[in-house]
């Protein structure tokens, strides 16, 4: 479609979840005394989800805690690609890891297709499965053809099922892809909110509105502290769910992951949608499929990747999606837009399982790099099997506890030297808006009595203002402009307007500040 005749239709004013949007979810009360159980999991989004369903079928008492409201995390705001293609990886697996754990990875992930389809059975509509091909795609850059052809190697030497293809189904321009045939796509809060019934007709407790303080006594039963009335949870085990770990252990998880922002938006196109999912390898980031709303077929077109707080429009990646979605099949309405981010471990496979060597009976799962539908799946039968002390044959994979020197050494060097430039620039940046200037529904870092400070006048006119120091470890955030939020570009920790938690991991809100002071 020529760019001057595509369809231009305006983003809606506030990012909403397609997925959230169409399911109605219950709420749950806030944890409000002490308790005992079996086992504690903090964070309810599908790996909190799936392994208190799992534990509680096997016959342990569990309670899930989430911080804010349940499924409204990064589970909330996903594309819902239920599928072991996951970008360029294979290769690089093979390379940093050997053959064997190379397979392994998809074996886990293939695996964990399987479990979502067997929940489902044979309510296919209900839950939004569908049966896809998957594609990744090189657009225009010979370089990602090259890492494109790698791929396909790696995908015959480890027997994993893939064709080469010239072109696509779709007027992107590509200079090869590969298909993944037998992958699915799905409404992902339907399918965890039957998860959630079915954990608590097992008997399951829900807590919802309730913040975990970062410590935990661990010499005897392990005890966990709500942040808000100290209230004790006692458990056997406990299990970090909570995106970024709420506990670090002496883990340091906040040295080994880094966090990315991408965004979403879902359009309703002037031209049919040949089916399947899709996602370029190359910059800038592109991810199409399909779903289902109202009885009309809607395309999800996601991308525009970037380090949390480090975009200094962050609106202009929705405006960049839309433009991309009215070029390609034009776009007669646009219900819906969102956002999330996702933690990347060093080495790009997730840390799942006991938080330290030393530490058995606090488990983590973390660091799904975008792919959370079949890896917080694996992760819930991983750390399940490893509670009831089963064998689980990819539970070496992916040990919090591994450490590869290459490529691990140097990106743990250059993440953390952002962290450092990011700390030191926010610390002594000299530009700063005026207030008086700030329109209804803006925000921009100011001078407030000498100091920075965070400035949103909201629709009303009315001015909020915020103290700018991360709570997490004393980065300046950054103003969010198309989700209206503080983001910390250290760690990803991010904070509404009027300073409250958003996401971990800080768990103290922002401090607010008096605009008459």
């Amino acid at each position: 479609m020529n760019p001057s005749n595509s369809s231009h239709q305006e983003l809606p004013q506030y990012p909403e979840s397609l997925w959230l949007s169409t399911t109605n979810l219950p709420s749950f009360p806030r944890l409000a005394e002490d308790i005992e159980t079996d086992v504690a999991i903090v964070g309810a989004g599908i790996t909190g989800i799936t392994t208190a369903y799992l534990l509680a079928k096997a016959g342990k008492d569990v309670v899930l805690i989430e911080a804010g409201q349940i499924l409204n995390g990064t589970t909330g705001h996903t594309t819902a690609k239920v599928t072991a293609q996951h970008g360029l990886i294979y290769h690089e697996l093979m390379s940093h890891f050997g053959e064997e754990k190379a397979r392994l990875y998809y074996e886990a992930n293939r695996e964990a297709i399987e479990f979502i389809r067997d929940i489902i059975g044979g309510e296919e509509d209900k839950f939004g499965l569908k049966l896809e091909d998957a594609h990744i795609y090189a657009q225009q850059d010979n370089k990602y053809l090259s890492k494109l052809e790698d791929e396909i190697k790696a995908y015959e030497k480890l027997g994993i099922p893939g064709e080469w293809l010239d072109s696509l189904p779709l007027p992107i321009p590509t200079l090869g892809a590969i298909k993944m045939p037998g992958q699915y796509q799905f409404h992902p809060i339907q399918y965890l909110k039957h998860l959630l019934e079915q954990f608590q007709k097992l008997g399951g407790r829900i807590y919802e509105s309730t913040t975990m303080d970062e410590k935990a006594e661990t010499d005897g039963p392990i005890t966990l502290l709500t942040k808000r009335g100290g209230h004790r949870v006692t458990c056997n085990h406990a299990v970090s769910a909570s995106h970024f770990p709420f506990i670090d252990g002496k883990g340091l998880f906040f040295t080994r992951l880094h966090v990315e922002r991408s965004y979403a938006i879902a359009v309703k196109p002037e031209t049919a949608y040949p089916g399947g999912m899709f996602l370029s390898v190359d910059e800038p980031s592109r991810s199409l499929r399909s779903a289902s709303y109202n009885g009309e077929e809607l395309v999800i077109v996601g991308g525009e990747n970037h380090p949390t707080g480090r975009s200094i429009c962050t609106h202009q990646h929705y405006e960049n999606l839309e433009v991309f979605a009215g070029n390609l099949l034009g776009a007669s309405a646009i219900p819906f837009r969102w956002s999330t981010q996702d933690l990347i471990t060093l080495d790009k496979v997730p840390y799942i399982g006991p938080i330290t060597s030393h530490q058995d009976r606090i488990f983590v799962a973390t660091g799904f790099r975008k792919w959370g539908m079949t890896t917080g799946t694996l992760a819930a039968n991983i750390i399940c099997d490893q509670i009831l002390e089963k064998d689980n044959r990819y539970a070496d994979v992916f040990s919090p506890s591994r450490f590869k020197a290459d490529p691990s050494v140097k990106t743990f060097i250059v993440q953390n030297a952002m962290v450092a430039k990011d700390f030191v620039a926010g610390k002594v940046e000299m530009s700063h808006a005026d207030i008086s200037e700030l329109k209804a529904g803006e925000g921009a870092v100011v001078r407030h009595n000498g100091q920075r400070a965070g400035a949103y006048k909201d629709d009303k006119g009315n001015l909020h203002l915020v103290d700018t120091t991360c709570t997490h470890l004393g980065c300046e955030v950054e103003w969010n402009e198309g989700e209206r939020s503080w983001d910390c570009p250290c760690h990803g920790s991010r904070y509404r307007y009027t300073g409250e938690v958003i996401e971990g991991p800080a768990i103290e809100p922002l401090k607010q500040l008096d605009p008459e002071s």
